[in-house]
């Protein structure tokens, strides 16, 4: 079976989004992130989310839009960022 490389609008990053489905990200969270603002910056300098505030967590869960965040405390958040 062929791989799929144009997910259409719902994806913004279809290069992205099949490189995480290929590294075990639920097709929920891999969308999410592809569908970022940033999604094909190149990363790795961030704080681990132990080390963010409360209100750095909440806005990175609004970026990729994870629902209940207002919520939730810190620990929630950082469950939530880790999640499938």
């Amino acid at each position: 079976m062929a791989k799929q490389t144009n997910h259409g609008a719902s994806i913004k990053n279809d290069a992205q989004y099949e490189a995480l489905r290929d590294e075990g990200y639920s097709k929920e969270k891999a969308a999410r992130i592809a569908n970022t603002k940033n999604s094909g910056e190149k990363g790795g300098n961030a704080k681990p989310y132990e080390d963010r505030t409360k209100e750095e967590l909440y806005k990175q869960a609004k970026d990729i839009g994870i629902e209940g965040r207002s919520t939730m405390n810190k620990e929630e958040l950082i469950k939530a960022l880790r999640q499938d």
